[in-house]
């Protein structure tokens, strides 16, 4: 089951499988595909886990089993890749709020985010290798841009699972709160990103002419939203 909640510009996706500890089936992407569609116009993306065991403990192995042949996983990965590949390319900020562990495709699902908030408690690994297979949903070229090509095929070629402490000291996530105050912190954070200019510094930050980003930064200088802010800030200091 996958839920879609959108409150002032903040579109929250819930993936939430407790029988199956929040693992990717093929129902799931679909479920997971209109998600996606329904939250076209948000300001900002948060996706989670449901409960506090995982956030996605990957690929749904007892389902994903009937798939034996080439053709079949072929099809299956690209599937997914592109759903992760839709989570990157959303117009604004994308947090993945790590209620639980993020094992194998789960990991994947998380460095498709710009932010990764975890709770302290978590885990995190590209541990596909002890099935003998590889990332295939675009996460091992993500997590090369995340923490450089060697660490990257380090942790993916040896299955290493880190805790989010370790994590964070290598950037694979950005923030690391106590489990207490989890959820009040990720939907703070969220909550100003969809509030805030997010989309046009996300688009910035991705790399377009400098022509462009001054473009983007005259527009909302000249907006309302600014000067509202902006005569706020000035009547406070007079």
């Amino acid at each position: 089951m996958v839920d879609l909640d959108i409150v002032d510009g903040l579109a929250v996706i819930t993936i939430d499988r407790p029988h199956a500890r929040n693992a990717i089936s093929l129902d799931t992407m679909d479920e997971l595909d209109k998600a996606l569609d329904g939250a076209a116009g948000a300001s900002a993306l948060v996706v989670t886990g449901g409960g506090d065991r995982a956030f996605v403990s990957g690929g749904d192995l007892k389902e994903l089993a009937a798939l034996r042949t080439e053709l079949e996983a072929s099809q299956m990965a690209w599937r997914m890749r592109t759903i992760c590949d839709r989570i990157t390319g959303f117009p604004g900020p994308v947090v993945a709020a790590l209620n639980g562990h993020a094992l194998g495709g789960g990991a994947e699902v998380a460095v498709a985010a710009d932010i990764r908030i975890a709770a302290d408690d978590i885990r995190i690994g590209f541990n596909q290798v002890s099935l003998a297979i590889m990332p295939a949903w675009g996460g091992a070229e993500r997590l090369g841009a995340l923490v450089g090509r060697s660490r990257a095929l380090l942790l993916a070629g040896t299955g290493q699972v880190l805790d989010a402490d370790a994590a964070l000291q290598i950037g694979l996530v950005d923030q690391v709160v106590p489990r207490a105050e989890f959820a009040e912190s990720w939907r703070r954070t969220a909550a100003l990103l969809a509030r805030r200019p997010g989309g046009e510094i996300k688009r910035v930050l991705s790399g377009v002419p400098a022509t462009e980003a001054v473009s983007a930064f005259a527009r909302l200088w000249a907006s309302d939203e600014h000067w509202a802010a902006a005569e706020a800030v000035m009547n406070k200091v007079k």
